[in-house]
């Protein structure tokens, strides 16, 4: 029986895993490729729009020798005719070979993987987990500090919606992070999220702050876009959209290490004058995502490290 490895979140993943995979990806930056793929199928179903994460996605697919099916538009398939999600991963499962979902809803992927006869990767379920923008996340960080130990990391802007820096959080948990939650109390982070850090001795404080000062403190600045979709209340939105704003007088006192990462798009919370700081790192690690999604859709097939090597 062929075994293959979901994954949907991020929590629960050992450090050992993680490491593995930031390894195997380390492969692929070395060399992207590789036909250890050829007469696999891939499919790439995003009911919710995305650039990055399904071109890197299509790309890595490509690179090692694999094919692609799927849409980037949920209006041209048979949900607009009331198919459920259960059922159009049974049905997909019967063409590809493992599936790579992007959904709105909040525990969809949790929800494929009960049903689906294939390996199911998570590319993004509503507000609540990334896991894989959180494999090139630490990839990033690792390559950018030479470690993952005893971390500044700032999180910026929409920490309430943001489910990248949900899911980099309990990644980092296993690293000895401070974290720094800046955002307004509108996009405060979850109480579940604090919660999870009392609970694994993750240090962190909160603050309204963003300036000069507060940016002096961190080895990483990790900038968030507030999430005009994720609002019922579009006049609470137009509160926040532009409360934090990056520009490059505020780094004067930046340290030499720090870098500023963003999973993207960004909408103005970064000034283009930000873009050629030696700080600015967000372009590199989109990158990234490249490498590190060949990873993960090699280990969700059961291929190995060794197996990569080869």
């Amino acid at each position: 029986m062929t075994t293959f490895n979901n994954l949907t979140t991020i929590k629960g993943l050992s450090r050992e895993r993680l490491e593995y995979l930031l390894r195997m990806g380390r492969e692929f930056e070395r060399q992207p490729n590789r036909k250890i793929l050829d007469g696999r199928i891939v499919a790439t179903l995003f009911f919710e729009p995305s650039t990055r994460t399904r071109l890197s996605f299509e790309t890595a697919a490509l690179r090692l020798g694999a094919r692609v099916i799927g849409f980037s538009d949920p209006a041209v398939t048979s949900s607009t005719k009331g198919e459920t999600l259960e059922d159009t991963i049974r049905m997909v499962g019967n063409y590809a070979d493992v599936i790579v979902m992007r959904h709105y809803i909040e525990g969809a992927a949790e929800r494929a993987v009960k049903v689906s006869p294939v390996p199911i990767v998570n590319a993004g379920d509503g507000a609540n987990q990334h896991p894989t923008q959180t494999m090139l996340d630490l990839y990033t960080i690792l390559q950018t500090q030479g470690t993952l130990e005893n971390l500044n990391i700032h999180l910026v802007g929409d920490l309430k919606y943001g489910r990248t820096v949900h899911s980099l959080l309990q990644a980092m948990g296993h690293f000895n992070p401070t974290f720094t939650f800046i955002a307004p109390r509108e996009l405060a982070m979850p109480e579940k999220y604090k919660e999870y850090c009392h609970e694994h001795g993750i240090r962190f404080t909160e603050t309204e702050r963003f300036d000069a000062a507060t940016i002096a403190e961190a080895d990483i600045l990790y900038m968030t876009r507030v999430q005009r979709e994720r609002f019922a209340d579009l006049d609470e939105y137009e509160r926040v959209k532009d409360v934090y704003i990056l520009n490059r007088d505020m780094l004067r006192d930046a340290r030499a290490n720090m870098r500023i990462l963003h999973p993207l798009p960004r909408v103005n919370e970064i000034s283009t004058d930000v873009d050629d700081s030696p700080h600015a790192y967000y372009f590199q690690q989109a990158k990234n995502g490249l490498f590190m999604r060949q990873a993960i859709l090699c280990d969700a097939l059961g291929l190995t490290l060794d197996d990569v090597r080869a």
